[in-house]
């Protein structure tokens, strides 16, 4: 079934959080997404809250860094909110943001590695079964979680290049890809989860449908033209190196990069590329403009489509972005 979600944003107020994520669920969004980035606020409580705040949305988490938690405490935290919320939650693991890791002394020498061991390992606890051999970073061997969940969460990837999208598709239940997720994009990542030393298309061993959960920045108003600018700074940073992969295959992409080249900074690049590459990299326009906008990603393959608020005030936002949801 093709879904969409809204994220609940990092910086929100925390007085806001839980009346945001309740308006959500309310205004009938499929899932919600809540954020771990570094110096904000921690994804598995933030899930737990919203979980027992709302009744129906499932629940994101994106995404939870492989080398920030031991992936036996990782498994526990996430079977003990599957246990209690059997059906409603996603748990999304990626590398975290290598600046950030380093902060931390958790950034690998081979992140791929740590990033496949970890899910390995985290998955396997989850079902109830004894923890995989020790490899290079994660060892949790014959480690058993005896309280698992009935209804095992899906764990996906946040990744971006084509090698750790690939590792999704060998050992995660899908990906999770950042903003800007147009359609080429999607389809370029549905191509690296089926890699060519690991074909497995795009369904899982279980016959499953991989998950392709997506996001971007997104402005729903009654002017197409005045929402597409309000989106503009949400794309401010798209042009940096490493956005490079979710650009590669946009048919203007040699021209984005050029533009980026000759504007003095992100700010300038995003207030000055052309509407229609406003149109293809965010969820921004009238109702009818971003429900079309949304139709592409799924007919690309997108399981679940997730919005980004990108104005100033989120809560009286949220209402327009539903907009998309009265079909």
């Amino acid at each position: 079934m093709s879904r969409v979600g809204v994220m609940l944003p990092r910086d929100l107020p925390v007085d806001e959080v839980l009346s945001y994520a309740q308006r959500a669920d309310e205004l009938g969004f499929d899932e919600l997404w809540v954020v771990e980035d570094l110096g904000f606020r921690g994804g598995v409580a933030q899930a737990g809250a919203v979980l027992a705040r709302t009744s129906r949305s499932t629940v994101g988490i994106g995404i939870l860094p492989a080398g920030a938690r031991n992936a036996a405490f990782a498994a526990m935290e996430l079977a003990t909110l599957a246990q209690l919320f059997p059906g409603r939650l996603v748990a999304g693991i990626g590398h975290g943001m290598p600046d950030w890791m380093r902060q931390v002394g958790a950034w690998p020498a081979s992140p791929l590695t740590l990033l496949e061991e970890y899910t390995v390992a985290v998955r396997t606890l989850l079902r109830g079964e004894p923890g995989p051999a020790a490899g290079r970073y994660v060892n949790v061997e014959g480690v058993v979680i005896g309280e698992h969940p009935q209804v095992v969460p899906p764990v996906v990837l946040g990744v971006r290049g084509p090698k750790s999208i690939a590792v999704a598709g060998r050992v995660s239940d899908g990906v999770l890809l950042a903003e800007p997720a147009a359609p080429p994009y999607i389809g370029s990542a549905i191509r690296q989860m089926a890699d060519g030393s690991n074909p497995r298309d795009t369904v899982t061993a279980a016959g499953a449908r991989l998950e392709v959960i997506t996001y971007d920045a997104a402005v729903v108003g009654d002017d197409g033209r005045a929402a597409r600018d309000l989106v503009r700074p949400g794309l401010a940073w798209i042009g940096e190196p490493d956005w490079a992969p979710h650009l590669a295959d946009l048919p203007f992409a040699g021209e984005l990069a050029r533009h980026r080249q000759a504007s003095a900074g992100p700010e300038e690049f995003a207030a000055t590329m052309p509407d229609e590459w406003v149109r293809e990299l965010a969820l921004a326009g009238t109702a009818d403009d971003v429900r079309a906008q949304i139709a592409a990603r799924h007919a690309a393959g997108a399981t679940s489509v997730v919005m980004i608020p990108a104005e100033p005030d989120r809560l009286e936002s949220l209402a327009r972005l539903a907009r998309v949801l009265k079909r």
